[in-house]
């Protein structure tokens, strides 16, 4: 393994993208440097907020609840999470979430690509980050 790997990122240390619905932050993925094969995150929406409309050309993404409650809606459906549910995303497949209630909503997000693509609903510009 090469000296430039850094297999470790704190969780201080991570990528954070600040936006008007909340915040993500990256601890492994290509752009952080401790991972070839995947991109793995938190992120928070803010109560009452909802991250824009998008999709992932490029890779499958797994979101799990860790607080709060949220409504996921994506092509074929909607439904409700609540704390320790999961979903699975296939690429491609156009999805968002909104926080419910007054609590944010705390997620683990995971892609099986160290470099994820996102390309949001150029139709729909609610929430933008």
């Amino acid at each position: 393994m090469s000296s430039e790997f850094n297999a470790i990122c704190r969780a201080t240390d991570g990528e954070v993208v600040e936006t008007v619905w909340g915040r993500l932050v990256w601890t492994a993925s290509g752009a952080v440097g401790n991972s070839t094969a995947m991109s793995v995150g938190r992120a928070t929406i803010r109560a009452g907020m909802e991250n824009p409309r998008h999709r992932h050309p490029n890779c499958d993404e797994i979101l799990h609840v860790v607080a709060g409650r949220l409504e996921h809606i994506q092509d074929n459906g909607s439904w409700i999470l609540d704390p320790g549910d999961s979903v699975s995303i296939p690429k491609g497949v156009w999805h968002q979430a909104r926080s419910l209630g007054s609590e944010d909503a705390q997620v683990v997000i995971c892609f099986d690509s160290p470099n994820r693509l996102t390309e949001v609903d150029s139709s729909l510009r609610a929430n933008m980050p």
